[in-house]
């Protein structure tokens, strides 16, 4: 019975997947606002009441969505602060993480910018995710200013900022005919990392090796490493 039920599970869990995935095309090419469950079930070449039987509406799609690759983000960024990395790297392995996240391993991640067409308990549930990720990167400056790695700074500031620019990826991203999501993440990296360096010498080059070279990482199961393999 418990074989049945996971396998169950794993089916519903990949057409979910598959879902995101028509949405998020459906999400570029016309809008959000303009996106409707018709237009999503029609990329599919999907019935739209079958579709209506793995989302209740668009608004548990995109919350959905939002739960995901919060609750993916911020058990990354949590598991990378804890690690033995000095708050440089860490916050250089978190951008990169992060942009990995949004433009390859969850599909619909337009969807992560929309909060505002979200109401009552689901808006409250990914508001209260929001801001936890956004303490946990707000600490993580603020204790590399502490230790002298990064300058002086109003954390949270520097921590909205980067959220800003990496959360707007999802807008311009693609990758055929240029970088990866990997190669932006690191380039993202590597300016927003070193904006905030006291001292900016040799840190690029040791970061981008440790991008490179994550199943080396001392760190074991590194969060970058779980995104080779994405899941819903």
């Amino acid at each position: 019975m418990v074989q049945i039920r996971e396998a169950h599970d794993a089916r519903t869990s990949e057409k979910r997947r598959e879902i995101l995935e028509a949405a998020s095309r459906v999400f570029r090419s016309r809008g959000l606002a303009a996106t409707g469950m018709r237009d999503i079930a029609a990329e599919l070449g999907m019935a739209v009441g079958n579709l209506y039987y793995y989302f209740d509406n668009k608004e548990s799609l995109l919350a959905f969505c939002q739960q995901e690759t919060l609750s993916g983000l911020l058990d990354w960024l949590n598991r990378v602060i804890a690690g033995p990395d000095r708050r440089d790297a860490q916050l250089y392995l978190a951008i990169v993480a992060h942009v990995l996240r949004l433009n390859e391993a969850s599909p619909g991640s337009l969807a992560h910018l929309d909060v505002e067409a979200l109401e009552g308990p689901w808006r409250k549930a990914i508001l209260e995710r929001r801001r936890a990720y956004e303490n946990a990167l707000r600490d993580l400056i603020q204790d590399g200013v502490d230790g002298g790695v990064f300058r002086r700074c109003d954390a949270k500031i520097q921590a909205l900022a980067i959220l800003g620019a990496m959360n707007w990826t999802v807008k311009w991203f693609r990758p055929i005919g240029g970088r990866t999501a990997r190669e932006s993440g690191e380039e993202f990296a590597a300016i927003l990392t070193n904006a905030n360096l006291r001292h900016l010498l040799s840190l690029l080059s040791s970061n981008h090796q440790r991008a490179q070279s994550l199943d080396e990482s001392p760190f074991g199961h590194h969060p970058l490493n779980a995104l080779a393999q994405p899941g819903l």
